[in-house]
């Protein structure tokens, strides 16, 4: 069994470092070193909340997100990675603030994890699940390639009118990253059957345990995403 836990970034800073390392250590493997989402800046940010797949005995984080939200006194990751390249991205960021926005963002899983869903389908879910306790209205993602799917089966849509068509090159100028928009997650339009179920149960009961189903096998998954604000 994992524990998929959510926390507010300044409640748990031992939590947070784990995070940190993980990612970082994951990042350098692959040769990104320039992230905007992994500046421990986030770590003081009251607006930023954070998710962790952690090992229930041993506490080591294999796995995380976080969703950084407009309430908090930092950019989102988004604007800080694209915005030079094409400035009118403030400009939507500053729209949907209006009522509340964020960013999934510094999504992330072990080798220990590899595999079972963690790292782009389960944390999503899990970060969907919990906008309704933060009041944020929509949310804002920078994708990879192999992401896109995910994003979409959660209602998101592509940004075709920032960057080209909706493209940037990030974060190295041989790796493609999509902007892509979720804008009402109180309805999840466009959202799959699946997502718009699992999501609705984990918003009614954030603390539950679920076998969830991975491309590789069955996973026990704790959820403990009531953020008791």
């Amino acid at each position: 069994m994992l524990r998929l836990r959510a926390f507010k970034a300044v409640d748990d800073p031992e939590s947070c470092q784990k995070f940190l390392k993980g990612h970082g250590d994951i990042l350098s493997s692959i040769g990104v070193n320039k992230v905007t989402s992994n500046k421990a800046t986030w770590v003081e940010n009251p607006g930023t909340y954070v998710l962790v797949v952690e090992d229930p005995d041993s506490l080591e984080v294999l796995g995380g997100a976080r969703v950084d939200t407009s309430y908090g006194n930092s950019k989102l990751p988004i604007a800080s990675a694209t915005g030079y390249m094409d400035p009118t991205i403030h400009d939507h960021i500053a729209d949907a603030a209006t009522e509340g926005t964020g960013e999934i963002c510094g999504l992330w899983n072990s080798r220990k994890v590899a595999g079972l869903g963690f790292g782009s389908l389960f944390l999503t879910r899990a970060a969907v699940a919990i906008t309704t306790q933060i009041n944020v209205k929509s949310l804002f993602a920078l994708c990879a390639p192999y992401t896109i799917a995910t994003a979409e089966s959660f209602g998101y849509k592509v940004m075709h009118e920032v960057g080209n068509d909706g493209t940037f090159y990030y974060p190295k100028l041989d790796l493609l990253a999509t902007a892509m928009k979720l804008p009402d997650t109180s309805i999840l339009d466009g959202a799959s059957e699946l997502e718009l179920d699992r999501v609705g149960s984990l918003r009614q009961e954030p603390n539950q345990r679920f076998e969830e189903q991975s491309r590789r096998r069955m996973v026990d998954v704790q959820y403990q995403l009531d953020l008791k604000l």
